[in-house]
This record gives structure tokens, C-alpha cells and sequence, in this order.
């Protein structure tokens, strides 16, 4: 089927272009310096003039030694008096300004690499990662913080070269020997830095690399606390995070060492050059060579080239990590699709079938879940679980047989097609920070009634009804204001609001108690499938299907179906009742 092109309006905005992802991390510092082009000229522009400025200071005091002070010309002494006060003045404000644009640039661009790293993990289809939570924060804040402070790096970097060519011009003006020895002695210094960046730049990744780890770690320790001191693992805990602030803390050293053996090495030999320019310009004044006043210029010159070689120096070690920081970025933003998908629509009907099925500890799964029907599947083993919800959320592909959602493989569905008509949940499901209404409906689509026969169903109107201010009860991050049962409850009322047509749960009853699991279970059957007493469908309903991975005897014995997976296959159907009656193996999973 073709599609129609539909032209622009001539008087709408022009669409935002947008950059190509980068493939290395210097393509993404290289991004960054070309998106900001404007503010980095003009950065650079108002920083060189701030350094032309500071070049210039010494020579305005020499020449004002020399034609006003040894000549006792007041005039000479009030018109240098008055250009001093300018040049401080352009010199001060240049500064300001060109450093203000620079940090302007850089908070631009750190807030934009932020909401790539945001959308890449809160894309429709997820992200493929094994980070951890807070590694991924710390991608986003302090791996962006430092790979755009490129910016500023490069305009106070072009900035000391214009400051350094400027003070040797000034230099051969004043004395050519003077000129020709910082000419090349420059270089040298530069030269010498440049030579230790290289293992700064590998230390500084391993450093921010082992730093990240620990944050995630830690992010990781104060979320399952609770769970932790229930089954008494605080100190296994404790020694895995000492063990990795332990590298973080030894690489952070190392990458300091080598960063104060860049600092120092280049210190020392800049203070040993302007030694040697220092002494060789006494000599020439001694010489008669020099006047006092440009005597004053040539070792007042010699103390500036002090500060832009430092820049330098500290752009060489600031760029390395921010090389390592985009180098990260970089890394994570490649990671592939979660979910895989393709353009299909799904086809007539929503049934849910798997047809001898291979992946992983699935050998040859075959099950259909028809619509209407409400089906149990109890599982022997829980890594054959994960690998069913794996597939059913498309992000494995089987590697032999097919898992299509009415007649359409799911790895082929498009995206959208398949989150309308398919919802997995998981068994541990994020609750985020708001209140009970916010995490149950964020969307704000239900209306009353629906709502509250929602929350009934999953018991959560119990959580709502334990707070003074009901579904406004406030929900930290992570839900860890909230116990594992009530955790579990408001998890499953978000899945019954979303209403799919097929709708897959594992595990939602494990944290309740036994009357509270009855009453989901009836909950859950009563809500996606209203049933007379002889087990007909009411027809004023929408066929609505459920499977649901558990071991719960309320789930099981209100199911139409129960299936037992045993060995990546499914070994036994039928009720709950005829399979306890007559099948001791599934009687042993159940009731063990």
C-alpha cells in the first residue's frame, strides 16, 4: 500500500534537524563543538581578548616607564594612567562575559546529552543494558557534566595560543634574540605535556568506569535495604560495595597522580623556560640591549606565558576526561533495542500462541491462549519462566518455532500494535515517585467507576485506604514507602487500569496473605472475565485474555485452564481440580 506524501505547510516552522547519533567519543565531543559554534566563537573572541589584554599589561608598563616615569612627562604619566584603567576594564569584562557564554554552551549541551541518555533508556522498546540504575544517573550527570566542558576547554585552549603569539610577537618586537627563544622553547613545553595525556586519558576512563559501579551498587544497597535486612544479607552487601568504593578509590588516586605528574611535569619545565628568559633578558639589559622599561616588559612577558601554558596544560588533562566521559556516553547510547519489533499490524483476533517454542530452557513450548480465556501456567523452573516472558515480550526471537499474537510473529508486530494489544508484567514492577493515583492511572484515563472496580480487583483500594489522604498518598521513589504486599497490589492495578486484550502476569499474589490472594483472584477473574455459573462469557464484555505464570491455589482453581511446564514444555493440562487429583507431579509443585 502506498502512502500519501503530505507537503509541508508553507507557514509552519521548518522541523528541528537533528544530529546523527555518534559512533566514538570523539565524534560526540566533535557534536558538541559543532552545535555551539556561535557561543564558542563568540566565547573565544571575548576570552582572547581577555588574554591579549593580560599580554598587554606589562608592555603598557614598561612604556609607561620609559616615556613617563624616566622622563617626568606628567601628561605622558596621565594619558598611560588613563589607558591602564581601560585596559583593566576590557580585560576584566571580557573575561566575565566570554566565560558566562562558554558555561551557557556547556549547560545547553549538558542538558541535551541528558535527555538523549533519558529517551534512550525511556524509548517504547528499552534499552539493552545490563547498567545498573545508578550507573546509569551517573552517566547522566557526571559523564555529561564533564564531556561538555569541552566547550569551554576549547575556547580557553585557543584562547592561550592567542595569548602565547601575541606575547612572542611582542617579544621579537622588543627584542628578536627574546622572540626567537620562546619560539621554540614553547612548543618544547607543550610538547611535554601533550606526551602524558595519552595515560591520563586511559586512567581517568577506568576511574570514572569503577566510580560509576559503585554508584550503582550503592543505589542498589539502599533500594533492596529492606529486603536485605529481612533476609539478613546487610553484610554480603556491605563487603561488595567495600570492595568496589575500594577500586573506585585507587583508580581516582592513580588518575590523580598521573594528572599532578601532567601539572607538575609542565610546571616545571615552563618555570625552568621563563627562568631561562628571565636570565637572558637581565643580561641583555645589562648588555645595554634593553631599556628599564622594556626590561620591565620582556620579564613582565615571561611571567604571562606562565598562565597560558597552564591552560594548556590543564585543557590536555580536562579533555582527556572528557574523551572518557563521551567515550561512555557513547557506549551506552549504542545499546540496542530491548524490545524487538518490525511494521506489521497484528492480524484478525488476539490469540496468543506459541508453537513449539526453543529458547533457552524452552525445548519445544507449544500453548495457545484463546480469547476470553483465563489460563494458569505453573512452572517448575523459574529461569524457564523468565525465558517465556522473554519471548512474549519480543526480546528474544525463538530459535526454533514461532510466538505469534493472532497469526503475526511478536518480533515482527509493530511497536505500538503490540503494546496496545499486549502488556507482560513482569513480577518485580517500578513504582515511581508520586502519589497512588499517579502510579495506578498515570495517564489520568480512568474514570471513577472503572477506577475503583480496578482497585478493588487487585485489592489495592486497601493501600489507598490505609492513608489519610486515600489515592493521594504520597509514594517515595521505587515505592519503598510502601511494604513488598502493597508494592505488588498497586503494581498489578496499574496492569488491570491499562486493560490490553491479552494481558501476562508472573507472580502477582507472592507478597499478599492468603485472604488478600482470594480475593485478587476473584478480583482479577471478575474484572477481565465476567462469567455466568455456567461458565459462558457475558456478551456485553470484550473478550479479554489472561495468562498468568503462578502457583497460587486461588489463581489455579479460578483459571479455565491450568497448564504445568515442566522441562521447557508443557507436560500436563487441565483444571487445578483434575490435575490435582490425578497428577502427583503437579500436586507436588503446587502444594510444596
Amino acid at each position: 500500500m502506498r502512502r500519501l506524501r503530505l507537503l509541508p505547510d508553507p507557514e509552519s516552522p521548518p522541523p528541528p534537524v537533528v544530529d546523527a547519533r555518534p559512533a566514538t567519543g570523539a565524534a560526540l565531543l566533535r557534536r558538541t563543538l559543532r552545535r555551539h559554534r556561535g557561543r564558542l566563537g563568540a566565547a573565544f573572541a571575548l576570552i582572547s581578548t581577555w588574554q591579549v589584554c593580560e599580554a598587554l599589561v606589562p608592555v603598557a608598563i614598561g612604556l609607561t616607564i620609559d616615556r613617563a616615569v624616566a622622563t617626568g612627562d606628567l601628561r605622558n604619566l596621565a594619558i598611560a594612567a588613563v589607558g591602564l584603567c581601560v585596559l583593566f576594564a576590557v580585560l576584566s569584562f571580557s573575561y566575565r562575559f566570554g566565560s558566562q557564554v562558554a558555561w551557557r554552551a556547556m549547560q545547553t549541551e549538558t542538558h541535551r546529552i541528558r535527555t538523549e541518555v533519558a529517551d534512550h533508556v525511556l524509548a517504547p522498546a528499552g534499552a539493552r543494558t545490563g547498567a545498573l540504575p545508578g550507573e546509569v544517573l551517573s552517566l547522566a550527570t557526571a559523564d555529561a557534566d564533564v564531556a561538555t566542558a569541552v566547550v569551554r576547554q576549547v575556547a580557553q585552549s585557543c584562547a592561550a595560543l592567542c595569548g602565547l603569539l601575541v606575547a612572542v610577537v611582542l617579544l621579537l618586537a622588543i627584542d628578536p634574540l627574546l622572540g626567537l627563544v620562546v619560539l621554540v622553547g614553547t612548543p618544547l613545553v607543550l610538547l611535554l605535556s601533550q606526551s602524558l595525556a595519552p595515560r591520563l586519558t586511559r586512567r581517568t576512563a577506568v576511574a570514572q568506569e569503577r566510580i560509576a559501579r559503585a554508584s550503582g551498587l550503592a543505589t542498589d544497597v539502599v533500594t533492596g535495604l529492606r529486603p536485605l535486612k529481612g533476609i539478613g544479607g546487610e553484610a554480603v552487601a556491605l563487603a561488595r560495595y567495600r570492595a568496589a568504593s575500594g577500586e573506585a578509590a585507587r583508580a581516582g588516586v592513580a588518575t590523580a597522580r598521573s594528572e599532578g605528574l601532567l601539572y607538575g611535569a609542565t610546571a616545571g619545565a615552563a618555570m625552568l623556560f621563563l627562568a631561562v628568559v628571565a636570565l637572558l633578558a637581565g643580561l641583555r639589559a645589562v648588555d645595554g640591549h634593553l631599556s628599564v622599561g622594556e626590561l620591565v616588559a620582556v620579564v613582565g612577558l615571561a611571567q604571562f606565558l606562565a598562565e597560558p601554558l597552564q591552560m594548556c596544560a590543564a585543557t590536555i588533562a580536562a579533555l582527556a576526561a572528557s574523551r572518557a566521559s563521551a567515550d561512555r556516553l557513547v557506549t551506552f547510547l549504542a545499546t540496542p533495542e530491548l524490545e524487538l519489533h518490525g511494521e506489521r499490524p497484528a492480524g484478525a483476533g488476539t490469540a496468543v500462541r506459541l508453537d513449539d517454542v526453543h529458547a533457552g530452557p524452552l525445548t519445544g513450548l507449544t500453548l495457545e491462549v484463546a480469547p476470553g480465556e483465563l489460563v494458569a501456567l505453573v512452572v517448575d523452573d523459574p529461569a524457564a519462566s523468565r525465558s517465556l516472558l522473554e519471548v512474549l515480550r519480543a526480546e528474544t526471537v525463538p530459535v526454533r518455532g514461532a510466538a505469534t499474537l493472532g497469526g503475526v510473529p511478536l518480533h515482527a508486530l509493530d511497536l505500538a500494535e503490540r503494546h496496545r494489544h499486549l502488556l507482560v508484567a513482569g513480577h518485580r514492577v517500578d513504582l515511581f515517585e508520586g502519589t497512588l493515583a499517579d502510579n495506578v492511572d498515570p495517564a489520568g484515563a480512568l474514570d471513577g467507576a472503572r477506577r475503583d472496580a480496578v482497585l478493588a480487583a487487585s485489592a489495592a483500594d486497601e493501600v489507598a485506604a490505609l492513608g489519610p489522604d486515600g489515592l493521594a498518598t504520597p509514594v517515595a521513589a521505587h515505592g519503598s514507602s510502601l511494604s513488598g504486599g502493597q508494592q505488588q497490589r498497586v503494581a498489578l492495578a496499574r496492569a488491570l487500569a491499562a486493560d490490553p486484550p491479552v494481558l501476562v502476569l508472573d507472580e502477582p499474589t507472592t507478597a499478599v496473605d492468603a485472604v488478600t490472594e482470594q480475593r485478587v483472584a476473584a478480583g482479577l477473574a471478575g474484572l477481565r472475565h465476567p462469567r455466568s455459573r455456567s461458565g459462558t462469557a457475558h456478551p456485553a464484555d470484550p473478550a479479554r485474555s489472561t495468562l498468568v505464570v503462578t502457583s497460587s491455589p486461588a489463581l489455579l482453581d479460578l483459571a479455565d485452564r491450568v497448564l504445568h511446564l515442566r522441562e521447557g514444555r508443557v507436560a500436563a493440562a487441565g483444571t487445578h481440580a483434575d490435575l490435582l487429583a490425578t497428577d502427583a507431579t503437579y500436586r507436588d509443585a503446587v502444594l510444596r
